[in-house]
């Protein structure tokens, strides 16, 4: 199958508007002007103040869903596995970015959320980590960042929320990690384990590869430095860490790299290696890949459930043409068995009943039928063909309609510039089931409770836009039939996606799996 027809130049304009505002806000960035959008201090320091008035807890009943919000944290209350917590977050909405520091819960069960105000509560953030144990849940780290994204602050206090009186306590210790966002924390038995994450100097970005265990019981940090010609994970932040028994794991990532050349460009590397903890000796090693692994990714999201890890999402860039990228962002499922170290894609029983429909259509389409008179015996291949293309894309948020309005004063409707859907998908769908699914995203929120995984929130782009989510997905892991819509997206709208980004099914299949293992 062919390229659709693209229009001359428009992809590498696109490129070139994207570096041109990369290179403009760096340099505003390095002249360290401050405007009083970007004054940090200043903008926390009136934040403390307004949080200074505040005398008791307070909790608003059956309140509205948060707003839309990705890099928040979504954690299980221990003590009931039928709310969840949400905390902080940020929104852009094209201009500027907006940091939350609001605390949420949400009972499953009754559909409702409340909205907890609490004396002496962290100052907004996100890209933050979240561990819920016995009542409590800690807090480490984040970054606050100014609302035209020039200067950023990173966190390096410890919280500690009481679930039972929602009430908040920093956490003065020795010893903790460096100001920091984008690590990752877990809970092994009474321990928290924090891995790397990153830290932007204005003039530069490091990403940390060090370790460090907090002790529950004892209320003492510790660091855990490598042996002499010891094996360890690269520095990184945005990769994902979760435990199985006596093991912990490490997955993929992302950092950056300057290259050796006079140009001094950064790289961006995408990190798909795992790598496993002991938390006897501190050891890592290497985790060879086997099964069907996902394809590298960034932006992803992971929790493990019984035997299994559950990785949802991401992005891949590709190269459509030189100097030309496109990002996908992605909404597959995978599966990775803790106890034989195998990946597998996760097929809901749903979607493989509309697959095996599809191929019942075909068997039954005598040989001699015209397709084009009749596209529904078009045979599975060529059905799915035909539309890879569209859907890989349009896909991406089937459940999304509505207006939407874009900071250049183009208002996308329903009507415009939606991709035509073929006869053949129009009459398979009349007699198919409409496949529930969330659209692709990065930086989403994931949690398990009672045997149901929750998505919620995150991430992604259409065209030059970001896109900030606030839908809720659940999925029962013990059907594993389909996936459930428990909030819909704040604008309901539909995704109007050109057909000048849009590329072949080679080049999709690519992406969600460039290095297929056997």
């Amino acid at each position: 199958m062919g390229k659709k027809t693209k229009k001359p130049g428009k992809g590498k304009e696109k490129t070139e508007r994207k570096t041109a505002r990369a290179e403009e806000k760096k340099a505003r960035r390095e002249t360290k002007k401050l405007s009083p959008e970007d004054d940090i201090d200043a903008i926390l320091l009136s934040i403390q103040k307004e949080e200074a008035k505040k005398k008791d807890v307070q909790v608003d009943d059956n309140v509205p869903a948060p707003s839309p919000r990705s890099n928040c944290s979504l954690t299980v209350n221990p003590l009931k596995e039928t709310e969840l917590i949400l905390y902080g977050g940020e929104f852009y909405n094209g201009n500027k970015t907006f940091v939350y520091g609001d605390l949420f819960r949400y009972d499953v069960e009754k559909l409702e959320w409340k909205l907890v105000s609490s004396p002496n509560s962290p100052p907004p953030r996100s890209a933050h980590q979240a561990v819920a144990w016995k009542n409590y849940v800690y807090i480490f780290g984040g970054e606050f960042t100014s609302p035209n994204q020039e200067r950023f602050h990173h966190y390096k206090d410890f919280w500690m929320l009481d679930l039972k009186t929602n009430q908040w306590e920093q956490l003065n210790l020795k010893g903790c990690p460096s100001p920091r966002s984008g690590h990752r924390m877990v809970l092994y038995k009474h321990k928290i384990i924090l891995f790397g994450g990153f830290y932007d100097t204005l003039r530069e970005v490091r990403y940390y590869n060090d370790l460090f265990v907090f002790d529950l019981d004892q209320f003492k940090w510790q660091e855990i430095k490598p042996k002499p010609a010891a094996m360890w994970p690269t520095a990184r932040s945005g990769f994902q860490l979760f435990v199985y028994q006596d093991d912990i794991f490490l997955y993929g990532g992302y950092s950056k790299e300057v290259s050796s050349d006079k140009s001094n460009s950064e790289k961006g590397i995408v990190h798909s290696d795992m790598w496993s903890l002991d938390p006897k000796s501190w050891e890592w090693n290497k985790v060879k890949k086997s099964g069907m692994p996902p394809g590298p990714r960034a932006g992803f999201s992971m929790c493990v459930h019984k035997r299994r890890a559950l990785l949802f999402g991401g992005v891949v860039d590709i190269e459509v043409e030189v100097d030309v990228m496109m990002s996908l962002f992605l909404n597959e499922l995978y599966g990775f068995q803790l106890d034989t170290n195998r990946w597998y894609p996760l097929e809901l029983r749903k979607e493989k009943s509309t697959k095996d429909k599809l191929k019942k259509i075909e068997q039954n389409c005598p040989d001699d039928v015209d397709k084009k008179i009749n596209p529904a015996c078009a045979t599975r291949e060529e059905t799915e063909e035909s539309d890879d293309e569209e859907n890989s894309i349009d896909y991406i948020s089937k459940n999304i309609a509505s207006n939407m309005s874009i900071d250049d004063g183009e208002t996308l409707t329903k009507s415009e510039g939606k991709p035509k859907e073929s006869s053949a998908k129009l009459d398979l769908q009349s007699s198919l089931p409409e496949v529930v699914k969330p659209c692709g995203r990065i930086n989403a929120c994931m949690a398990v409770g009672r045997d149901t995984l929750y998505i919620y929130g995150g991430m992604m782009e259409i065209k030059d836009q970001e896109i900030t989510l606030d839908d809720l997905y659940s999925l029962n892991l013990s059907k594993l039939d389909e996936w459930k819509c428990i909030i819909p997206h704040w604008a309901d709208f539909v995704l109007v996606v050109e057909a000048d980004i849009a590329e072949t099914a080679e080049e999709i299949a690519l992406a969600l799996n460039p290095f297929p293992m056997s």
